[in-house]
């Protein structure tokens, strides 16, 4: 059983209306955002996350700017930089607005544009499943981090998609899901999709993870991306970088799975990349509750980059990269 629709558009309050991810798995609750500066709240805080979801969001925020006669670029500027890395907000929300614009500046012409935005996505998961699935082994046990389902992408996903696929051939034999600290991504997301689509799973503490491969219990690494670079370097969930250098010394594949609108040919390399900085109380806090001394700081990127000599292939919804360079990435564009 798949989970809810993580977004949907109701032209008829109007609203975006998202499934409200901080409350998952405990409850299935929609957050409903009448006019931009609740979506941009809802982004910041994460009640809808992943980047090519929050395409598909900032897009829908366009079209929900258009609606309600509101300032369409003041709204897309607020939107387009509601989270700095990932990518794909940006670039949704100016395809979205450049239709708006060359349509007339109809509502109705920013709804089309985002409306065909969450189609692409959604083929593009299709894509990256069938090209994915071509490099996990029989009896595959994957090592996956973070949230890479529909909850994040819109279709089935990117690297959940192939981890999805894997299982529905036959192919899979088990699904280790990193917690994911501080938020819990995987553990609160992740599990949640595995669940509902009967996926053999695990839990595991991302400090747990070097003992996992150590014991010859981990077949494939699979990551999905908010940002990859023209020379390959990988933005993604913090953490993400450790799980590359580790499944690099136990000679465990280390594949990236991202469609072609998280790439990012006009970032040079990953310095270039801008990783945001995260409120210290997630890491100081749980649920509210202090778990450091008051005043304590903190270190708290939500993401950091994995440089492209660590990603064994990157599959794409066009297909895979190897090795992942900028030849490689400069290619895949172009198809």
């Amino acid at each position: 059983m798949s989970a809810p629709a993580p977004l949907r558009f109701d032209a008829a309050v109007p609203a975006v209306v998202l499934l409200d991810q901080t409350r998952l798995p405990t409850a299935e609750v929609e957050r409903v955002c009448a006019d931009v500066p609740a979506l941009v709240t809802a982004i910041q805080q994460l009640a809808v996350r992943g980047a090519p979801l929050l395409g598909i969001a900032g897009g829908y925020g366009v079209a929900l700017a258009a609606a309600r006669g509101d300032d369409v670029p003041a709204a897309a500027q607020a939107l387009a930089t509601a989270r700095p890395t990932a990518v794909n907000l940006a670039t949704g929300v100016a395809r979205v607005l450049a239709a708006w614009a060359d349509g007339g500046r109809t509502a109705e012409a920013a709804l089309v544009a985002a409306d065909a935005l969450a189609a692409d996505e959604a083929q593009a998961s299709a894509g990256m499943a069938e090209h994915g699935l071509t490099l996990v082994p029989e009896g595959a046990r994957i090592l996956t981090h973070c949230n890479t389902g529909a909850l994040a992408v819109g279709g089935t996903g990117s690297a959940f998609a192939v981890a999805l696929a894997a299982h529905r051939a036959g192919r899979l034999a088990h699904l280790w899901v990193d917690e994911t600290r501080p938020l819990l991504q995987g553990s609160r997301l992740t599990a949640y999709e595995a669940r509902r689509h009967g996926i053999p799973h695990s839990v595991l503490p991302d400090s747990a993870a070097a003992a996992l491969m150590a014991s010859g219990q981990v077949d494939l690494v699979i990551t999905g991306a908010d940002r990859v670079a023209a020379d390959g370097a990988v933005a993604n969930k913090v953490g993400t970088y450790s799980l590359a250098v580790l499944a690099a010394h136990h000679s465990v594949p280390f594949v990236v799975v991202a469609p072609r609108t998280t790439v990012d040919l006009g970032t040079a390399d990953g310095a270039g990349i801008p990783v945001e900085q995260r409120a210290a109380e997630e890491v100081t806090h749980h649920a509210g509750t202090a778990v450091a001394p008051p005043g304590t700081a903190a270190f708290n990127p939500a993401f950091d980059v994995t440089p492209p000599d660590l990603v064994t292939a990157l599959v794409t919804e066009v297909g895979v990269v190897r090795p992942v360079n900028r030849n490689g990435l400069a290619r895949v564009m172009e198809t």
